[in-house]
């Protein structure tokens, strides 16, 4: 079973040691080495519509999996309470629905986002419609 550290920082350091998740809430993202052994950094934004991040005890999870289909190592894998847990390798056909389902998620969340920075407040509904009298 093998295992990865919690390590809070401000920045993500230029170099990342194996067996530590590097994590900047301040700027929302996080960072490790890819736990095949190949040594590429794997960064990961911490928002709504990407990867959620949680500790317990001093434990990260991060959710959804990760899946490195870009890399030639093509890892896929979870870290729940700082335990790298492996997946199967996914089909080209499952990643290709993985990478649609990923951006329907980006596009709801953000449609989302947007109609609520575009509502107006009661008051300013209010003193649009006497303007417009």
């Amino acid at each position: 079973m093998e295992k990865i550290k919690l390590l809070k920082v401000h920045f993500l350091p230029k170099e990342l040691k194996d067996g530590f998740l590097y994590v900047s809430e301040e700027f929302g993202i996080a960072g490790h080495l890819c736990p095949c052994g190949c040594k590429n950094k794997i960064i990961t934004p911490l928002d709504p519509s990407e990867w959620s991040f949680e500790e317990t005890n001093n434990k990260p999870t991060l959710y959804p999996s990760i899946g490195n289909w870009q890399l030639p190592c093509r890892s896929h894998y979870w870290i729940t309470d700082g335990i790298i847990e492996w997946s199967y390798d996914w089909s080209e056909e499952e990643i290709i629905a993985g990478r649609e389902a990923e951006e329907r998620k980006r596009t709801e969340y953000f449609k989302g986002f947007e109609s609520k920075q575009t509502k107006k407040s009661i008051f300013r509904r209010i003193l649009d419609w006497f303007s417009n009298l």
